[in-house]
């Protein structure tokens, strides 16, 4: 829930309007999200990202934020919330919003907006248009999670240009330098050889299933050595005194 900031509030001299200048520590205005599909899949980009880079310090990924940019730090005008966003050479820290008149100025290397049927439309539209233009964000990017529509934009020469699918679909992010795709219903990160990047769930099964199967090894050995003491002792042979 978004929680109000401290406003100062300036008279114009030439009129009896109230001009707000809010401080650079904003709160995000964002809406709750629209569906579990749509929060589920916003914090799994964040949480494999920050783990796959997680001894990068350059880096700030968030989804769902305010990213205010009003050229006259008004909180009142010109902002906008992507589902997922990445800035590329900030400090990483916690953030309330991202205010870009505190933020040397820089806007996102990459958003990812999670369709929906109320939003599809801006999405595809003005948000693509806003991105392009005004936010000059290098790699953008859409999801649906119930239809599985993937497509994704890269700025060339001030204008997005699609970009173009490997044979399964997959669609390559040079911000991120990693492959975007759907497996099992979800967008996710691949490797250059496009390898699926785990997330800590999948890291912690596997080295589950890898301890099972040592276990099951190391049994089975256990196994075959009793049955060849069992076949020395029956030829006469301590297998204690070889």
């Amino acid at each position: 829930m978004s929680e109000p900031g401290t406003i100062e509030v300036v008279f114009n001299e030439n009129s009896d309007a109230e001009v707000f200048f809010p401080p650079g520590d904003l709160w995000s205005d964002e809406p709750p999200l629209e569906s579990d599909l749509h929060r589920d899949q916003i914090e799994l980009l964040i949480s494999i990202l920050k783990l796959w880079w997680r001894e990068r310090q350059d880096f700030y990924a968030s989804g769902n934020l305010t990213v205010y940019y009003s050229p006259n730090q008004k909180k009142s005008e010109d902002f906008r919330g992507p589902d997922f966003f990445v800035v590329l050479g900030t400090e990483k820290k916690d953030r309330k919003s991202w205010v870009v008149w505190q933020e040397e100025g820089k806007y996102p290397n990459l958003i990812i907006e999670i369709l929906s049927d109320s939003t599809a439309a801006v999405d595809k539209g003005f948000k693509k248009q806003l991105y392009q233009d005004t936010f000059r964000t290098p790699d953008y990017f859409w999801f649906d999670p119930v239809t599985q529509e993937l497509q994704g934009f890269h700025l060339v020469d001030g204008k997005y240009q699609e970009i173009q699918p490997t044979a399964d679909g997959k669609l390559w992010s040079q911000q991120l330098e990693l492959y975007l795709g759907v497996h099992e219903g979800k967008l996710r990160y691949f490797t250059l050889e496009q390898k699926l990047i785990p997330s800590a769930e999948e890291i912690a099964e596997q080295e589950k299933l890898r301890a099972q199967q040592a276990e099951e090894r190391l049994q089975q050995t256990e196994q075959e050595l009793s049955r060849l003491r069992e076949i020395l002792r029956a030829q006469g042979i301590d297998p204690e005194n070889i």
